[in-house]
């Protein structure tokens, strides 16, 4: 659930808890934030004030969502402002998964998959700016290829789920998940 950000794979020092929860209100004004915000609420999930908290993170990931608490952004590997809101942007798609469909098993290999295929494709994740700062540089296909490259590197990192069962599981979900673009009309 949790991704790695441009600016983390460069060595960066990152912000402050402080620095981060700043970048995070200026986040929550942005119209895919606030979109997704809005869709949250209307399928009828709780955004409090402590749905989206800054923290310090030993692992070498962005941030995460975790079902009952909300999304964690890690502030020591942000550095600048379309970091987080890339993060933001990401964990709402999984925390909009969460809450329509009720029976998601995050231990699921293919619950999980579909999820992530869902945040890479919907999130800009793999926009090939993004993938050439990267340093992954491909004219055609890039988009299909870095959404796999990233759904496999978060669903290994599933306790649940092997190499093998991750690979099955992206397969497995690929067509329809790639292909559902709720709560968009299409993929943004």
């Amino acid at each position: 659930m949790a991704e790695e950000s441009v600016s983390s794979s460069y060595g960066y020092n990152g912000k402050t808890v402080e620095e981060c929860q700043d970048m995070i209100n200026k986040s929550l004004k942005t119209p895919t934030v606030r979109f997704l915000r809005e869709h949250l609420e209307k399928a009828g999930c709780i955004f409090g004030k402590k749905f989206i908290k800054p923290v310090n993170c030993d692992k070498q990931i962005s941030g995460g969502y975790v079902r009952g608490e909300g999304i964690l952004v890690c502030s020591n590997h942000m550095n600048l402002q379309d970091d987080v809101d890339q993060v933001l942007i990401h964990e709402l798609i999984h925390a909009y998964d969460d809450c329509r469909a009720k029976n998601l098993d995050w231990s699921n290999c293919v619950h999980h998959a579909c999820s992530e295929i869902r945040a890479g494709h919907l999130s800009g994740d793999c926009h090939y700016k993004r993938e050439l700062l990267r340093g992954y540089i491909k004219l055609r296909g890039h988009e299909q290829e870095c959404v796999k490259r990233r759904v496999m590197k978060s669903v290994v990192a599933n306790p649940y789920c092997s190499e093998v069962a991750a690979k099955d599981a992206m397969e497995a979900a690929w067509d329809v998940c790639y292909n559902d673009t709720k709560p968009f009309d299409r993929a943004p």
